[in-house]
């Protein structure tokens, strides 16, 4: 018995096409170029009450995190510092610790929106936070000194500075012009002329020294900045 042979088509061999070449992982950032990155800030938005309640607290949660990155890069510095906010200040916490820290996107973007409501809101805003005088929504061409006189007044309301306080508190031995009891109350004078219609916030108390008196057009805007070194 013969058999039959079956004459079948060659078959065809195809090859697998290779495998895409894994994509790096995104930076978070760009570098800019002729810079180098040192480092990096992680904020923590976390009050006290809310670590309660995770069972810690934010010096073992600054210990752990400094362990971890220890762990991952031996090599790693690492500084914690704790922020500061009025009590009840409201926001996101995390905004809030931004603000605190004084991290510029932050800083830009709350400038922004105090803008229009200082322009509609008029009357006196003693920005302490960025050291500037705000006169019916319009910023008052205050010097340095002349804001530091303002300021040391402000953080003292309602108490009468005598002159030889303001000189030796405000002005140091190595200062070009320093003035005398009596030449301080040209510095006063100046800075009531740029205080205008408001100038009777910094009051003349006969015979001792000067005075800040808030009125109820006078807000008054604290800095927030963070602890010393507190971990």
């Amino acid at each position: 018995m013969s058999l039959a042979t079956l004459d079948l088509p060659a078959t065809r061999t195809i090859s697998a096409a290779p495998a895409p070449a894994p994509e790096p992982a995104p930076r978070l950032r760009a570098v800019p170029s002729g810079t180098e990155a040192r480092g990096f800030v992680l904020y923590v938005g976390l009050d006290e009450a809310k670590a309660a309640e995770s069972g810690t607290d934010l010096g073992a949660l600054v210990e752990q995190l400094k362990q971890l990155a220890a762990q991952l890069a031996p090599s790693a510095e690492t500084y914690a510092a704790v922020a500061l906010a009025p009590r009840g200040a409201g926001g996101r916490d995390v905004d809030v610790v931004r603000l605190a820290l004084q991290d510029p996107a932050a800083l830009a973007k709350h400038r922004q929106a105090e803008e229009p409501a200082a322009k509609v809101r008029g009357g006196v805003i003693i920005d302490i936070s960025r050291k500037r005088l705000v006169l019916d929504g319009e910023s008052a061409a205050l010097t340095y000194k002349e804001f530091e006189l303002l300021q040391y007044l402000v953080l003292r309301e309602g108490r009468t500075i005598d002159r030889a306080e303001l000189i030796s508190s405000l002005w140091a031995d190595g200062d070009d012009e320093i003035p005398n009891e009596r030449t301080i109350d040209v510095h006063v004078r100046r800075l009531r002329s740029k205080l205008g219609a408001y100038e009777d916030i910094v009051r003349t108390v006969r015979g001792v020294g000067y005075r800040f008196d808030r009125h109820a057009d006078v807000s008054i805007r604290h800095a927030s900045t963070p602890s010393p070194d507190f971990f």
